[in-house]
């Protein structure tokens, strides 16, 4: 597989992911985008929040392409725990997800104008593993996001009971709600079952 061929394989997975997070917001109040959904607080607008710094560290100062002259004050090292998971009532939907359509130009471009095998350094990494190729920050980067897409995934049906990979296409088998909830059923039963032994 030539470079040009692998970056674009790579590529084609990486904005799979981005579009599929995103998508999980589409036809949602702002209080459903925001509210969080599980004991450590996950929320879809935190999880593009977090992929956007995500992004914008690996593919921007790894390999000194840096996109903020000045951090904000979530992706800063003395920002409060988890400020990188939640959007302030201040920070819109619009100025978060467009920051996220901004960093995939940059990272686009970054990973245009390196070979894959090219070098960088991640700055809050222990000093004997930084060195990494952009390759490696490639896979990386999709693992990451394609796992927060998943994440989504679950937070979005439990918010309004939406399901899919996209818009067009739900991966999912064949039933309507009252086939699901037997399945459901289902599950729960054998659960049991197996627990009792």
């Amino acid at each position: 597989m030539t470079e040009p061929s692998a970056k674009a394989d790579l590529l084609r997975y990486l904005q799979a992911a981005r579009e599929a997070l995103l998508w999980k917001l589409d036809g949602l109040p702002e209080y459903d985008v925001r509210r969080p959904l599980t004991p450590t607080g996950t929320n879809l607008l935190g999880l593009v929040k977090h992929v956007t710094g995500v992004e914008l560290g690996y593919f921007g100062d790894t390999f000194g392409r840096p996109f903020f002259d000045a951090l904000p004050p979530s992706y800063r090292e003395d920002a409060e725990p988890n400020a990188d998971m939640w959007a302030t009532a201040d920070e819109s939907r619009e100025q978060i997800v467009g920051l996220y359509r901004q960093a995939w130009a940059h990272s686009d471009a970054t990973i245009a104008a390196l070979a894959l095998d090219a070098v960088g350094h991640v700055p809050w990494w222990p000093e004997e593993r930084r060195e990494v190729t952009l390759h490696h920050v490639l896979v990386r980067v999709i693992a990451d996001t394609h796992r927060h897409a998943g994440h989504a995934d679950i937070v979005r049906e439990l918010i309004d009971g939406a399901v899919g990979m996209w818009e067009d296409n739900d991966a999912m088998p064949p039933g309507d709600q009252a086939w699901w909830e037997n399945h459901r059923r289902r599950l729960e039963r054998v659960a049991r079952e197996a627990d009792h032994g």
